[in-house]
């Protein structure tokens, strides 16, 4: 029998705890909604699913947001005087759409999530840097993201997740070394290094978003953050300005994709242990865990299954994405194409306007198609580095983070006129073959449009799909002939995301006309139901 390191027998131990945690009953009274309220509300959020399609851990903060937003527009109108309420209105509109489960959270925590409005009020207002433009809408947004973070782990504590993290993230401290040369450049301080390797486990392991890791790092550095007291708040209201543009600072480290790099490639192992606990009693864990042909056996099992769900999950993920992507931007450049036709008074081209539905869910289709499944080698691989982490040993891999060899400024002109050149071949590819078809020149655009889209949302499917590939990737001639021509494509399509993101006309459509009016329609359906089951009980 192998010993189990200290930080594995503290794993089991926290993964015991929120075993017991989702197994025991309210032991207050639980909030309750009305069900037909609840299936009417949450139909309505499926929809919103397909509007601003997200990956699926963060649809239920997305909706968080989006409701606090809301909130938080209207404590502005009213000069933040009534916010009493607002804690049991956004519980109750969150378990309506079934981000939360009925009759399981207590009703004190209305009020732990009362005081977590009440605590980012304080801050909004007693913040002296709160300023106008862009910078203070940016950082505004921020905040009640944060908030929506908060929230979210009161309401459905994350104990397995945040225990995983802690266990990597103790792990990766000791293996990744930053090269002197690094520290010399500045590049990188000695003391943030630390605070990288967290953003990077984060995002490795279970690809959290920039509200969640921003969230992460405040807790992170600031131990006693979810029970702050006054004087704490006070304080970190004068500098959460300053705490922000630190953040956004970390997150955008040029030094950030190497630690990511690293963290990916070595994620399996914990996922893999995660899943073993997540099985298997704590009791039962730590005895079948200490015996290596055991422990094997249990790699084994929970990869295979991983691997299984791991197909579904892309399946999905390629189907959602490209709804939504039809739905939120393709048809509106349909609707826009179809408009600029008729004020040119030209006709509809309808093998063009076929085009635009057809191309984006083929190409999508070809891509998950030909995604490789991971080999039988990176099992042996799997099973070996999964055994490292779950014992004690004499030796610790080093995973050494070096210095970029410096690129002479020709050097630097040539690639790029070489980078210039490849995405100008590519586009005018498309556009002939396109042309070739008498496309018009509108829809030729459109297309070029869609095509970015889709291979950028395809790209980060294909991602996913190597969650578990621990193997070096072999890359031939034909990939790296691809990586030439269609990465200035994708680059244009995370370009036009980001941007949508921020002018999606289709979500602001759904958020200013219907979000509101829809939650107050389900509500006096609620009231509505409660008032016929009184008058019921009478009539008894």
């Amino acid at each position: 029998m192998n010993e189990l390191s200290d930080s594995t027998r503290k794993l089991i131990s926290q993964y015991g705890l929120a075993r017991k945690q989702e197994n025991s009953k309210p032991s207050a009274p639980a909030i309750h909604v009305d069900e037909v309220a609840l299936r009417v509300a949450a139909f309505y959020e499926q929809i919103r699913t397909i509007v601003d399609w997200k990956e699926e851990h963060l649809m239920r903060r997305a909706a968080i947001i989006r409701k606090l937003k809301r909130r938080f527009f209207d404590f502005e109108m009213n000069s933040f005087s009534e916010t009493g309420s607002a804690a049991e209105s956004l519980v109750l509109e969150l378990i309506r759409g079934g981000h939360f489960p009925n009759d399981k959270i207590e009703e004190t925590k209305i009020n732990d999530v009362q005081k977590i409005i009440d605590k980012y009020i304080f801050i909004l207002k007693n913040n002296p840097e709160n300023k106008g433009g862009e910078a203070g809408l940016q950082f505004y947004n921020w905040l009640i993201e944060v908030a929506a973070c908060e929230i979210e782990e009161t309401l459905a504590p994350a104990i397995k997740e945040m225990a995983l993290i802690d266990y990597m993230f103790s792990s990766m401290k000791e293996k990744i070394k930053v090269s002197d040369k690094i520290y010399e450049s500045e590049i990188l301080k000695k003391e943030e290094a630390d605070i990288h390797i967290y953003i990077a486990v984060c995002h490795a392991l279970f690809k959290l978003d920039k509200p969640i890791i921003s969230y992460n790092l405040i807790k992170y550095k600031y131990e006693h953050w979810k029970k702050a007291d006054e004087q704490i708040v006070s304080k970190i209201s004068q500098n959460i300005f300053k705490i922000w543009r630190q953040i956004e600072k970390d997150l955008a480290n040029p030094m950030a994709n190497k630690f990511y790099n690293i963290c990916e490639k070595y994620d399996t192992p914990y996922l893999i242990m995660g899943d073993i606990l997540s099985k298997n009693s704590d009791a039962e864990t730590g005895k079948e865990i200490s015996e290596p042909s055991a422990l094997e056996h249990l790699i084994k099992e929970s990869y295979l299954k991983r691997l299984s769900t791991l197909k579904d999950r892309i399946f999905r993920a390629a189907l959602y994405s490209t709804i939504s992507i039809f739905i939120t931007k393709i048809l509106s450049l349909v609707l826009l194409e179809v408009l600029i036709e008729r004020a040119f008074g030209e006709k509809l081209n309808l093998l063009a306007l076929a085009a635009d539905v057809l191309i984006p869910a083929l190409l999508m289709f070809f891509m998950v198609i030909l995604i490789k499944r991971p080999s039988k080698k990176n099992l042996n691989i799997v099973i070996m580095e999964t055994m490292k982490v779950a014992y004690k040993k004499e030796n610790t891999d080093i995973y050494e983070i070096k210095m970029r060899v410096k690129k002479s400024f020709a050097m630097k002109t040539v690639l790029s006129l070489m980078y210039v050149f490849s995405a100008l071949a590519t586009f005018g590819a498309i556009y002939w073959v396109l042309k070739s078809f008498n496309f018009p020149v509108i829809s030729i655009i459109i297309d070029i449009i869609f095509i970015a889209l889709i291979l950028f949302a395809g790209t980060a499917v294909s991602k996913r799909a190597q969650e578990l590939t621990m193997e070096d990737e072999k890359e031939g001639f034909l990939s790296f002939l691809s990586d030439v021509f269609f990465l200035p494509v994708q680059g244009l399509g995370r370009w036009i995301l980001n941007t949508w993101k921020q002018y999606n006309a289709i979500a602001a459509f759904f958020n200013a006309l219907i979000d509101m009016p829809f939650s107050a329609f389900v509500e006096f359906l609620e009231k509505w139901r409660y008032f016929i089951k009184e008058h019921k009980e009478k009539m008894r």
